[in-house]
C-alpha cells in the first residue's frame, strides 16, 4: 500500500539527487551548534545552550560510538556548559533579597 494507490514506479528516486547522511548536513549542524554555543555565552544562554546541545547531538549522528567530528563535540560540551551557567545565573537571580535594598 504505497500512498493510497499511487505506486512508486512512475517516479523512482534518481541516485544522483539523493543526499548522503554523512556529508555536509552533519558538518553544518556542528558548525551551527558551535555558533549557538559561543553566542549563548553572551546572550540568551538558556535558549542557545540547549539549541547547541541538540545541534551537536544530531551532528554526532545521535550516538557516542564511532568517529565524531570535533565541531559536534565542541557544540555539545559548550552547549552543556552554557546551559548550566544560565541555570545557575537564573537560580541566583531568583534568591530572596537579591537586588533589594
Amino acid at each position: 500500500m504505497s500512498s493510497f494507490g499511487h505506486g512508486t514506479r512512475r517516479h523512482p528516486r534518481s541516485r544522483g539527487r539523493t543526499w548522503s547522511r554523512t556529508g555536509p548536513d552533519r558538518a553544518t549542524l556542528g558548525i551551527v551548534g558551535v555558533i549557538c554555543a559561543v553566542a549563548g555565552f553572551f546572550a540568551l544562554g538558556i535558549i542557545l545552550g540547549p539549541a547547541a546541545m541538540v545541534c551537536g547531538w544530531l551532528a554526532m549522528n545521535r550516538t557516542w560510538s564511532g568517529s565524531r567530528p570535533w565541531q559536534a563535540v565542541v557544540a555539545l560540551v559548550l552547549g552543556a556548559i552554557d546551559t548550566l551557567l544560565a541555570v545557575i545565573w537564573l537560580a541566583g537571580a531568583a534568591t530572596p533579597g537579591n537586588g533589594l535594598l
